[in-house]
């Protein structure tokens, strides 16, 4: 796969910059974040679900990006978007990590059951993703706006999944324009986000 068009930041102008920026912003952790508030808040009272996805939102989305933060500070990662599978590997360590702790937390106190299957789906998602990415560079954002537009038609119904149809996409287009993913990779993406989701509607979540 030839070189991502935003890996120089001297091409970061016109089009590229406003696919870059799409991209950074309709990403897994922000996709995520908004069900990690919008889960609880659907089935508790607004402090009691706001509560909740304030914990999901710091451990889940938060953490994670903060570690990678770090990681790129420091030069443990040469880009934000680690096209090289080698520099993932410790970010989905900690994600996972996180995305535990989280769980047991929602699990000890009495957090809401959806949120207990969306994090069970976080967990998933990256131990796969992760096992993937020890050879592949799968597309970790179609996987996340793929699983995004599946939890919203399961939980909201179909109708209100068709607000997310545009974001995914919007992110199949950015993802295959930066030359950041190949369309096996993306396609893949696709397919992991949707074995994901359903396979936990047959112990009942979602």
């Amino acid at each position: 796969m030839s070189a991502p068009l935003d890996r120089d930041i001297q091409n970061r102008t016109g089009l590229v910059k406003f696919a870059r920026i799409f991209s950074n912003v309709v990403s897994p952790p922000v996709m995520f974040a908004l069900l990690g508030i919008a889960i609880p808040l659907k089935t508790l009272p607004f402090w009691e679900g706001f509560g909740w996805a304030a914990v999901y939102g710091l451990l889940v989305s938060l953490a994670p990006i903060l570690v990678v933060l770090y990681l790129l500070k420091i030069g443990y990662i040469s880009e934000l978007h680690m096209s090289d599978t080698r520099e993932r590997h410790l970010p989905y360590a900690t994600a996972v990590a996180f995305a535990l702790l989280s769980f047991g937390i929602v699990s000890w106190f009495g957090g809401p059951d959806l949120l207990r299957c969306l994090l069970i789906f976080n967990i998933i998602e990256l131990v796969a993703l992760g096992l993937i990415n020890i050879k592949w560079l799968i597309s970790i954002h179609t996987t996340g706006v793929m699983a995004t537009w599946l939890i919203v038609g399961l939980v909201w119904g179909w109708t209100a999944s068709l607000i997310v149809v545009p974001f995914v996409i919007g992110v199949s287009w950015v993802r295959l324009y930066l030359k950041r993913h190949t369309p096996g990779q993306v396609l893949a993406g696709f397919a992991l986000g949707i074995v994901s989701v359903l396979s936990l509607t047959l112990i009942g979540c979602f």
